[in-house]
């Protein structure tokens, strides 16, 4: 089993910026492609962003946070941070990490990941 415990959430103004972390213990494995998803209220769970394993040579974005966020991971640390600069209102959500993507083609789906942690919550205020 992996445990995910993800933090660095919180209130920011619009333009502001946030760094979350997505720290993984356990059985963690340097080759898991480790994902950040998004759901605002009354909505269902978004991709944002996605890291390959190892080196975390690829990486892939939501068309809405390109240029804005970037995805990264130090596996010396087992952490995956997703850096989130200009933010805007409608980035509002809580932010969910999974990991151990079974299939690459399918990473942009949570059914995908077999591991999550329980969400951290940012507010984006105007």
């Amino acid at each position: 089993q992996v445990q995910l415990v993800e933090s660095g959430g919180g209130l920011v103004q619009v333009g502001g910026s946030l760094r979350l972390s997505c720290a993984a213990s356990g059985r963690t494995n340097s080759r898991y492609a480790v994902a950040w998803f998004r759901q605002a209220p009354g909505k269902g769970r978004e991709f944002v962003a996605v890291i390959s394993g190892i080196g975390g040579s690829s990486t892939g974005y939501v068309d809405s946070v390109k240029g804005r966020f970037t995805i990264s991971r130090d596996n010396s640390k087992n952490t995956v941070y997703l850096q989130m600069n200009s933010l805007k209102p409608e980035d509002t959500a809580v932010y969910y990490c999974a990991a151990d993507c079974t299939n690459w083609g399918r990473r942009l789906l949570p059914a995908s990941y077999n591991y999550w942690g329980q969400g951290t919550q940012v507010t984006v205020s105007s």
